[in-house]
């Protein structure tokens, strides 16, 4: 399946393999992906799920369903939890999910700061977001820029293409909770002009448009996170020389 398009910020009309829009490799800027056709690159945070008291870790210890998440859950911006837990970065706090999960090697593992983060999730009524898929509390979101930008359909492409396969979906469906919104993969607007990805033991997904629609659509349905550089990679927190890539102040958390 292929589209002609202009990609936002590119002069020239290419043919897109819808097949080609997985996840970026890791061994190049994200920027860089898609043969450089996309204007900017937005990092967005899976939000943390803050639930009512009866759905906390202290009253279930059960991971709350897609369901109650849907029905009850809000955001809780990863800046909150970085001013109650002293965990000062969006790197830190990514370091300490992903050690979390096990996702890091021995040396780039940060136990003190997993520690406070588990400490403070038994205490509220929050729990983490989920790593390498669509986070639910973004799904509405998702598809709200969809039907902004005029689309009824998206594309979804499969995290292996070679053992899935290319669906138009309706984004009314979607909405409606008729048709199973993705776990993983890409969804891309059917023009190619924009396309949100997520990779498996990430606690992000990926954005990539013109960059004013970006910022514009981030800000009006409060969804954290940050424009990559030209340099920045997939493993945008690095941490093995003591520090992270990213080591921003949460008050300086922004989409500007």
């Amino acid at each position: 399946m292929s589209v002609t398009t202009e990609f936002a910020g590119a002069l020239l009309f290419c043919v897109v393999q819808f097949e080609e829009l997985t996840y970026p490799k890791y061994e190049t800027p994200l920027a860089e992906a898609y043969g450089g056709g996309y204007e900017s690159v937005f990092i967005l945070l899976h939000p943390f799920v803050a639930v009512p008291p009866e759905l906390a870790w202290r009253a279930t210890m059960q991971y709350p369903t897609d369901e109650q998440i849907a029905a009850v859950a809000r955001k809780l911006r990863w800046g909150s939890v970085a001013a109650a837990t002293g965990l000062r970065s969006s790197a830190k706090i990514n370091q300490a999910l992903l050690t979390s999960i096990g996702a890091l090697s021995d040396y780039l593992r940060d136990d003190a700061a997993r520690e406070s983060l588990q400490a403070f999730l038994e205490s509220e009524s929050v729990w983490m977001p989920t790593e390498g898929r669509f986070e639910p509390l973004l799904h509405g979101d998702i598809l709200d820029i969809f039907v902004d930008a005029g689309h009824e359909e998206l594309i979804h492409i499969p995290e292996f293409p070679a053992d899935g396969e290319v669906q138009r979906l309706s984004v009314a469906e979607l909405s409606r909770g008729e048709t199973a919104f993705p776990a993983l993969g890409t969804l891309a607007a059917p023009d190619a002009s924009f396309l949100f990805t997520v990779d498996w033991d990430s606690f992000f997904t990926l954005f990539y448009g013109p960059r004013s629609m970006v910022r514009e659509t981030t800000a009006s349905h409060d969804m954290e996170g940050f424009f990559a550089a030209p340099t920045t990679e997939h493993s945008w927190f690095n941490y093995s020389m003591g520090c992270a890539t990213v080591t921003l102040s949460p008050d300086d958390w922004t989409t500007d």
